[in-house]
């Protein structure tokens, strides 16, 4: 199955947990002394929608800070902001899909060679072989988590979204790193 099929049939806990997954890997390391797992409270949310709505606003407003300054962490910021209140299926599959554009173009930015291999809808409809190692990678990590999402219950697929999702943060996190430094910057190198 494609990943847009996979996202056409995920129920409510599939849906939010795919988007937050594909926001949380696109945040920037932290700042000393920022949270660095701000997200966690949306994580816990995903099973049964205790409390979403609230633990929405809480995390959008620890992004609000001083971290996350830059343009992928303001992107994630607006869909953040964008998530629906109501933990149903439709509205969160239409926000589940716009966090899995987001996710997909931010690894084609940073893929090699940069921006290649044509855009996400195509990735995300079975043509990920055509797309750089990079964006690649999203499209099988984002499968891959709809459909361990779609085959367990409980706290065993959501513990495999978050290690996939921690992977992922790793190695988008490792590329930016190392663009960076070929490009002789110092310092912070967070998602821009």
């Amino acid at each position: 199955m494609t990943l847009l099929q996979l996202i056409a049939r995920a129920d409510e806990r599939g849906l939010a947990t795919s988007g937050v997954a594909c926001l949380d890997r696109l945040l920037p390391p932290p700042e000393a002394g920022d949270d660095p797992e701000p997200l966690r409270p949306l994580w816990a949310a995903c099973e049964s929608g205790a409390d979403w709505a609230g633990r929405l606003d809480a995390v959008h407003a620890v992004l609000e800070g001083p971290a996350g300054s830059d343009a992928t962490a303001a992107r994630v910021r607006a869909l953040l902001g964008s998530a629906p209140r109501d933990f149903g299926a439709e509205p969160l599959r239409a926000w589940a899909d716009a966090c899995s554009v987001l996710a997909l173009e931010v690894h084609r930015e940073f893929d090699v060679p940069a921006g290649d291999g044509g855009g996400t809808s195509g990735h995300r409809d079975g043509g990920a072989a055509h797309a750089g190692p990079l964006a690649a990678g999203e499209v099988h990590r984002q499968t891959e988590i709809l459909e361990s999402l779609a085959e367990t219950t409980g706290a065993a697929g959501l513990r495999r979204a978050l290690d996939l999702s921690t992977e992922g943060r790793r190695v988008l996190r490792a590329v930016v790193s190392r663009r960076a430094r070929g490009r002789g910057r110092t310092g912070d190198a967070s998602l821009r």
